[in-house]
Formats: structure tokens, C-alpha cells, sequence
């Protein structure tokens, strides 16, 4: 079984607390690309319209009103015809160009801020991990110091004193000093005879 992370889980997987919850803010700005036809086709026809737009504005600001008809076409003005032809094909192409590398952009913009959401996860996941089982050996060498034999309570002072050294943080290393701390401070009973 291949995990895609491209694919959403289903309903049935999150947790019955999530369900209805909005998406988190990271993958609701996450990038939404068009089909690549579908982007081509809008940025031919916007740039088409622009081209008509832009050549009748400058018709018009020449003072041009009506074009003249050419009673017949010569080598000059075929030799033009087919210059703008050119330019024309040249511009589809670099706009097709500039859409493809666009979309190439946002697509890999995209992967990089899934991986980066993936590495704090797997970071935060790692910690919270560290913390169950500095946890669990603390409790541990806590229960220790309540034993009744001297030698357990002995080896749960020195547990304590090993967690203190292997804390992920500076919080819980305070919080072993002060378990210690209170146990040194209280009264000692001596035993009977």
C-alpha cells in the first residue's frame, strides 16, 4: 500500500473531534492551479483581447477612422503580413512559455510548503514522543522514592538525578531539580530501635 499525500484521507480516518472542524489555515492558502490547457486557453484569449484592444486605442489616437482597401496585394505589403504573422506566433508562444513556467513555479512553491508542513509535524511528533517518555521514566523514578526499602529509594534519587541530565528542556529539568529538592528537605524519621 503506497501513501499518496497529494490525496486527502477520508472522513472515516479523522479523528470524530475533526470532522466538520474547518481545514487548517495552511492547506487553505495551499496553491490552486488550473489544468494547463484551461490556463493556456484564458492567457491566449486575454492576450488576444488586449492585442484588439490595443491596436484599435492606437487607430483611433492616429486619427485613423477607416482603413483603405488595397486593390491588390504586393510583395511589400505580403512581406508585412507575414512579419506580423510572425510576431504574432512569437507572442502566443512566449505567453505560452510564461503560463507553463508559471504554473511549474507555483506547482514546486507548493511541494516545498508540504514538505516543510511534513518536517514540523514530524518535528512536533518527535517531541511530543521525547516527552511521553521523559514522562513515563520520571513517574517511574518518582514512585521510586516512596518505596519502603532504602536501596529503591536510593536508586530513584539517582533516576531523578540521571533524568535531570537527559531533559529535552530547561522547564522539565527545573522540575526534576525541585522533586529532588523536596524530597532532601523532608523530615527524615529514623527507624525504630
Amino acid at each position: 500500500m503506497s501513501l499518496d499525500s497529494s490525496n486527502p484521507p477520508d472522513a472515516s480516518a479523522e479523528p470524530s473531534g475533526r470532522r466538520g472542524m474547518a481545514r487548517p489555515l495552511s492547506q487553505a492558502r495551499e496553491a490552486k492551479v488550473w489544468p494547463v490547457g484551461c490556463a493556456l486557453l484564458a492567457m491566449i484569449g486575454i492576450t488576444a483581447l488586449l492585442v484588439v484592444l490595443l491596436a484599435c486605442a492606437g487607430l483611433v489616437l492616429m486619427g485613423v477612422q477607416r482603413m483603405k482597401p488595397e486593390p491588390q496585394l504586393t510583395p511589400q505589403t505580403a512581406f508585412d503580413l507575414l512579419k506580423l504573422a510572425f510576431a504574432v506566433v512569437a507572442g502566443l508562444g512566449a505567453v505560452v512559455g510564461l503560463v507553463v513556467a508559471y504554473r511549474r513555479q507555483r506547482v514546486l512553491e507548493d511541494g516545498t510548503r508540504r514538505a516543510e508542513a511534513a518536517d514540523r509535524r514530524a518535528e512536533q511528533a518527535e517531541e511530543r514522543e521525547g516527552t511521553r517518555l521523559f514522562t513515563e521514566r520520571f513517574t517511574t523514578a518518582a514512585a521510586q522514592l516512596g518505596d519502603e526499602q532504602p536501596a529503591v529509594r536510593l536508586a530513584g534519587v539517582h533516576a531523578l538525578a540521571h533524568l535531570a541530565d537527559d531533559a529535552p528542556s530547561r522547564d522539565l529539568r527545573q522540575m526534576v531539580i525541585d522533586v529532588l529538592c523536596a524530597y532532601l528537605r523532608m523530615p527524615y524519621e529514623a527507624a525504630p530501635g
